[in-house]
This record gives C-alpha cells, structure tokens and sequence, in this order.
C-alpha cells in the first residue's frame, strides 16, 4: 500500500512517539493530561528506535514497581500509575530514559526527548482549565495528595508549560489547550512555536478546511492525521498536502479504540510524514502497526531513511 499511494519517494520511516504514560479519559487514575510519550530522536534506524524504547519501556515498569505502583496498562498499552502529578510523571520519564542508558534530550547522540498529548478540551469549561482528577484526589485527601493549584486560566496554562518546557526535553505538545481556544493557541504558538512542536488534534479533526484557518491564523505548527476521522484516503492526503506546503510538519495517528489494521503505517511511509502516533511497545493493535513498520524498512533497506531529530524541520531547538 505505501508503494501505491506514495510511488517510488515512499521512503521515510516516521519517527514513533510511544506513549508509556497514559492518564486523562483513557486512564482511570489521577493524571489529567492524556499521554506522556518518548520520542528516540538519536537513533539511526526505525529498528534501533524501536529497540531503544522498549529498553525504557521495561526500565520505567521497574522504577514503578519498585517506587510501589502498578503497572497495569490503560487504553493504548502505556501504564496507568496513580502519580501526584504530572512532573512527577515527567521525573519517571527522565529517570528511565537515564537507567536505560540514553540521554533525556531534544538532540544530539542517544537523544530520547518527551512528548506530551494534554487533551486539553476535556479540562476546559467556560474559559478555565481544571485538573479534575487531581482536583478530585485532593478533594477526598487520598494519601500523598497536598493541596495544591489545579484551576488555570489561558495564560497560567501558557505559562505552567513554560514551566514544564524549562525542566524537562519536551519537544512536542499535541492539544496544548482546549480546541475552542484558538486565542489561546495563537499566544501558545507565538510564545514557543519557533522551539516546540505545537500539534492540533481536537482542534483540526484532520479536516483541511479548518487546516487552512489554523496556517491563515498561526495557531499550530503540526498536525494530527486520523485517517478514519476526516473519512476518506483522497482528503487525508489533501490535509497533509495543505501541511506540507504551509511548512508544517505532520503526525500520523491510531485512534484510541483500534484493530490490528496496519493501513496507517503504509500511510506514515508513504507521505513520507515524518512522525507516527500509535500506542506503547503492548497490545497487539499497536505493536502491528511497529511490526508493519518493521517489514517496510527491510523491504526498502538501501533507501530507507529514519530522520531522527531532523524530523522537526520547521523549529530550532
């Protein structure tokens, strides 16, 4: 299939976000943002990628384990612990990335940087952002919990990843804010557009129309692709086109609820989009799409090309 819809130029292995934490809807424990993800951005091969993040990935079930969590899985394979927040999911992230021997960074040699999906819609109502399950653990003073500020306005969450982008290698934040905030996405992309991938998902549905008034009003500098959200291959391909052109780079996504149909990872390969979103190293509906992956880059061998950091070619890090 990426031969036939990409040609002979069907020769980049995306770049995979792997999503080790899960929390927010798709989780039933007290993190508020949706997916804390890794990003192998030093390593040479889609294979070496995949190696390098299942290494962290068992390294993070350990420091879990032994710091007395669980590790049961939430809906896309990556563990669901019960953390205080989300920094301290941050603090596991880089302490894996550490111990399994790479190095927390946006670049350079054995670089593994964090990416983060807030979903933020589902924390918005009548213009203020709540962490409602944090809120909610201190509200029946669960252990550990202390009181602490779980209400921004626009410009405090603006500012509160202003914060998380000095501590930790975040390279990339998917529905920073909520998708009726285009104000707000606007100052968010003004304020760390030039240094982080500010990607749209709630607030483009993959839809080129609502594409064009995003790149007409700066809100985003990167896509979420869905191709079974917009409906048809023909205008997946037009919105990545339209993101191409405008210099915006492009994410290919499963959905949260999937098969083990790998017809998305043909299509990362094929529109050569740089950079795939489709779960954690478990469950057989994710690990498919690595597997097609897989069989695509030693099929193609001498052509295949994994760009690494290089991928994010419209930001300066």
């Amino acid at each position: 299939l990426y031969r036939y819809l990409g040609g002979t130029n069907a020769h980049q292995l995306p770049v995979p976000m792997l999503n080790v934490i899960n929390g927010g809807e798709h989780a039933s424990n007290t993190l508020d943002f949706q997916e804390f993800m890794i990003m192998p951005l030093g390593a040479k091969t889609f294979k070496q990628a995949l190696q390098v993040a299942n290494k962290i990935f068992h390294t993070l079930a350990k420091l879990l384990k032994k710091a007395g969590h669980g590790t049961q899985v939430g809906d896309e394979g990556g563990f669901a612990p019960n953390l205080k927040s989300h920094e301290e999911a941050l603090d596991f992230l880089v302490k894996a990335i550490e111990e399994a021997g790479f190095r927390p960074a946006t670049e350079g040699e054995n670089a593994v940087a964090i990416a983060i999906d807030a979903a933020a819609s589902e924390l918005y109502h009548d213009g203020i952002y709540t962490f409602k399950k944090l809120k909610k653990a201190i509200e029946e003073k669960r252990q550990g919990f202390e009181p602490t500020r779980v209400q921004f306005t626009t410009e405090e969450m603006i500012q509160y990843f202003r914060h998380l982008f000095h501590t930790y290698p975040i390279i990339s934040v998917e529905d920073g804010l909520a998708e009726s905030d285009w104000k707000g996405f606007v100052r968010f992309t003004q304020k760390f557009g030039k240094t982080h991938q500010i990607v749209g998902d709630d607030l483009t549905v993959t839809n080129a129309k609502i594409l064009a008034e995003a790149i007409e009003k700066k809100a985003i500098n990167s896509i979420l692709i869905k191709l079974n959200q917009i409906g048809t291959v023909s205008e997946t391909l037009d919105t990545i086109e339209l993101a191409h052109k405008a210099g915006y780079t492009t994410v290919i996504s499963h959905r949260s609820g999937e098969s083990e149909d790998t017809t998305i990872a043909d299509l990362a390969v094929a529109v050569n989009a740089g950079q795939i979103k489709t779960g954690s190293l478990s469950r057989t509906d994710r690990i498919a799409k690595y597997n097609r992956l897989l069989a695509i880059e030693e099929a193609i061998q001498s052509t295949a090309q994994y760009k690494g950091e290089k991928v994010f070619f419209n930001i300066k890090k």
